[in-house]
């Protein structure tokens, strides 16, 4: 194990990232009997604690990111723990904001994490790799496949060395992706996604699709960089909320590129064409000399009307984020 990474700490996307206004993730499987009710407890609580984010709550758990002062963020912590419930979940912190999230939002979902897979899928929960043993398998056992099953846009801001990237736009297109990976259902496969969460239910449904020997990263990418920070890792970690990514300092290694120039950059925008509005990465500099680049490059081929390109697009009026909106959470 080395030394703590050193986290990013600036303004950056328009985020004040401060370590004493942490973002903190977390979920667990397990059966909740009134999702409804523990949604308004869960409400009532973060409202009286004064945090922004996003808890998902189903039957089959829970999934949230919470942004706040440390003071109660902890007390959140505390407050969840003692539910026996809940008295063993995992929280990851990073740092965070005062504008990480907008608003708080409570819901009741079918899923905690939309997979949508057409029979039912119990989480897998006994294969897990701890960080040191992912570690030491990226090391000792180079014929490893290692899978990315987060969305095309994440992998593109960072992965692990040698992942093969998920071609999907979201979660729930992985069912329909799987098998364009079925030659590698003799192999040994690694998967990670950010937290966890993902891999659960992916990890399930490639066994049932035929995959014999499938492992996940216990506690995702930002548990393991916590222990192991760039090693065996490119890039930054998106995540869901208005930080768009988080990165660690020492050694990072760049991949994102800009989609229209190629030029390295971590700058996420969205697609200036109201029925696109996908994320893509797009150089500061480029969109400066080229207003039109704020159309990602799918909808510039498709000959989309340049002359809806909206005022707040140009850069004299664009937001320090770039005017990118994160998608709704995962982990």
């Amino acid at each position: 194990m080395i030394g703590l990474p050193s986290w990013r700490v600036t303004r950056e996307r328009g985020v004040l990232m401060d370590a004493s206004h942490p973002v903190i993730l977390f979920y667990k499987y397990v059966p909740i009997a009134d999702p409804a009710a523990f949604v308004e407890a869960q409400r009532a609580l973060c409202t009286e604690l004064g945090l922004k984010g996003r808890i998902l709550i189903a039957a089959e758990g829970i999934n949230g990111t919470l942004a706040g002062p440390r003071s109660e963020t902890s007390r959140y912590t505390a407050a969840l723990r003692s539910d026996p419930r809940f008295s063993d979940i995992e929280i990851k912190e990073s740092p965070g904001g005062s504008e990480a999230f907008p608003r708080l939002v409570v819901k009741v979902r079918p899923e905690i994490v939309t997979l949508g897979a057409g029979v039912e899928l119990q989480p897998d929960h006994d294969n897990h790799l701890s960080p040191a043993e992912w570690k030491r398998t990226l090391e000792e056992e180079p014929d490893t496949v290692v899978i990315d099953v987060r969305n095309r846009y994440e992998s593109a801001i960072g992965r692990f060395e040698n992942a093969i990237a998920c071609d999907i736009d979201n979660f729930r297109e992985l069912p329909g992706y799987v098998e364009q990976l079925s030659d590698f259902k003799d192999r040994k496969v690694l998967m990670y996604c950010t937290g966890g969460i993902r891999c659960e239910k992916a990890s399930a449904l490639f066994r049932r699709k035929g995959f014999k020997n499938v492992f996940q990263l216990h506690g995702g990418i930002q548990t393991y960089q916590r222990e192991f920070g760039n090693a065996h890792w490119l890039g930054e970690c998106f995540v869901f909320d208005n930080r768009m990514t988080v990165r660690v300092e020492d050694n990072l290694r760049q991949v994102g590129k800009c989609a229209h120039t190629g030029v390295p950059t971590a700058r996420f925008v969205n697609c200036a064409n109201d029925d696109c509005h996908k994320l893509f990465i797009l150089d500061e500099q480029a969109e400066h000399a080229h207003p039109e680049y704020r159309f990602c490059p799918e909808c510039l081929a498709a000959g989309v009307d340049q002359s809806k390109l909206p005022a707040a697009a140009y850069p004299a009026a664009a937001s320090a984020s770039g005017g990118a909106a994160p998608p709704a959470a995962r982990t």
